[in-house]
């Protein structure tokens, strides 16, 4: 399962490190290259709960296999995108249609982990799915960066080998198709999907439409009364895409709001850190993958240490630990995002990763464990449906603020240079446009003033574009600060699944307080 899931998690990241050549060659607009990042994510988020739900219906072997060849087909269709007016949207289709691939892939997988291993052994196991699934996420800019040098078409195609060796493989495993009974929840999915995307759309567009358009905020608002009505909706349908009676659970809804949080900075450092290094520090894209290596390193360590911290003591210490070594490490990385030293901020980006991982493994552990029967795929579309809504919505926001900050920034310098206030708001737009949506190393080019006055602030610019990046990282540590006070309303405790509250319930006339304990401990 963790090599079938290894390419979704790999595609998270590796198309960040391609985006200056897929950009050059293509001809894509800022705005639209982060939605070649965006709709991936997006389509994750939006179809997550309906492959988690379609898991339980239909077998969850049977649904990685189709997850599987919708995903790869996709991106070779991604890899063969033609150059002209059609690239842009048919880029974004087809990396619309890997998300939904992933979607139906990923909670199979992991409600098929979670079913093979005991609650008892259940933290280390999805502690170890999810570390190495964190590492992947890793490879992904090193083999962008790789790959990328002989072509940027090659960072889609790399997953046909990926899918063969995963699909021989779940031949080889004999997976048990575990079914449950009911309908799809069609309708319900539509409108989680139309909830979902009018929001990012509204947060995404924000710099190119402004936050006083009504465009903006009809499809932000727009979105969240979509949403409104799809809860509605669930409460009143027999087989509801999602069963909300989970959130009366305090300890899962604990856990869906600290993963909120924590994924609103998880996925979006992947690409800002990338950006930042291409373009303040002139990092080549190899050069950028290691830069990002350091987080792993500390994502990778934490998330096997907060798998144990589960399984002794449950999620609430791993999760207030993270939370506040999160905050801490994103804090103090952006005060030295301005020196322009990757060997300065080494320690700070592992220390940020490690946050980020005592908090995703324990917490999509315990909220698993938390299933209402054997729904597990159900429980874990809904856990995911939040960690990449979050992450959509953390890329969007985030974006917003950088190209906004930037723009400033570039400006104020321009005009320090002697440039009309008016020339120097154009040009400004111009270069925001261009170095927020990828990184780009070539030099400016052209003659007269204009030409000459960005040459001359090109160290400048970089500084300001340093700046602004700034704030984008004291909103992640924002984030895991909002994280970690969720965390303090964690009941504590360990989950008691259905299947041992079924056998204490049988040992209780042997051991009378066998059933009383495990109710204290899950609640």
């Amino acid at each position: 399962m963790m090599f079938a899931v290894a390419m979704t998690f790999i595609d998270q990241t590796i198309v960040s490190i391609a985006a200056p050549d897929i950009v050059r060659e293509l001809g894509l607009s800022a705005s639209g290259m982060q939605w070649v990042v965006n709709a991936y994510l997006l389509a994750l988020a939006a179809f997550f709960a309906l492959g988690g739900r379609m898991a339980d219906l239909y077998g969850p072997r049977r649904v990685v296999v189709v997850g599987t060849l919708v995903f790869v087909v996709s991106s070779v269709l991604c890899g063969c995108v033609p150059e002209g007016d059609v690239a842009q949207g048919w880029l974004i289709a087809f990396r619309a249609t890997q998300g939904f691939g992933a979607a139906l892939l990923f909670p199979a997988a992991l409600a098929v982990v979670v079913a093979v291993f005991p609650r008892e052994r259940r933290g280390r196991a999805l502690a170890l799915f999810f570390g190495i699934s964190g590492a992947l996420t890793a490879i992904g800019p090193l083999l962008g960066g790789w790959l990328t040098s002989w072509t940027w078409r090659a960072v889609f195609w790399v997953n046909v080998p990926v899918a063969v060796v995963a699909l021989a493989l779940v031949a080889a495993a004999h997976i048990v198709d575990r079914r449950r009974e009911g309908t799809l929840d069609v309708p319900g999915a539509v409108l989680m999907a139309a909830g979902m995307g009018l929001c990012v759309l509204g947060f995404q567009q924000a710099w190119s439409w402004g936050w006083d358009s009504a465009a903006t905020w009809i499809c932000i608002v727009g979105g969240l009364v979509i949403l409104g009505a799809f809860i509605r909706y669930e409460r009143g349908v027999r087989h509801p895409l999602i069963d909300l009676r989970v959130f009366r659970d305090k300890a899962f809804s604990v856990d869906a709001a600290v993963l909120f949080f924590a994924m609103l900075a998880f996925v979006p450092v992947f690409f800002f850190a990338s950006v930042y290094a291409q373009v303040s520090l002139s990092a080549s894209p190899n050069q950028a993958a290691l830069f990002l290596l350091y987080f792993f390193a500390g994502f990778a360590i934490a998330s096997q240490w907060g798998g144990r911290i589960l399984d002794k003591q449950g999620a609430r210490p791993a999760l207030k630990m993270g939370g506040v070594i999160g905050a801490v490490g994103f804090a103090l990385w952006a005060g030295e995002l301005t020196d322009l030293s990757i060997h300065d901020q080494w320690p700070y980006a592992a220390l940020a990763g490690a946050g980020i991982g005592f908090i995703l493994a324990p917490a999509s552990t315990d909220a698993v464990n938390r299933a209402i029967g054997p729904s597990y795929g159900e429980v874990t579309g809904i856990t995911q449906t939040i960690r990449n809504f979050a992450a959509s919505v953390g890329l969007a926001v985030f974006g917003t603020i950088l190209t906004h900050v930037t723009n400033t920034n570039v400006r104020n310098t321009l005009e320090g240079r002697g440039l009309p206030e008016n020339v120097s708001d154009d040009v400004a737009h111009g270069v925001t446009e261009s170095i927020t949506g990828n990184g780009d190393d070539a030099a400016p080019t052209g003659t007269g003033p204009v030409a000459d006055a960005i040459r001359d602030a090109e160290g400048a610019i970089r500084m300001d574009f340093a700046e602004a990046n700034q704030w984008v990282f004291y909103g992640m540590a924002i984030a895991l600060g909002l994280a970690f006070l969720c965390a303090l309303r964690h009941p504590g405790g360990r989950a008691v699944t259905p299947d041992e509250q079924e056998e204490e319930e049988e040992a209780a006339p042997a051991s009378p307080g066998a059933g009383r304990s495990g109710q204290r401990a899950g609640s």
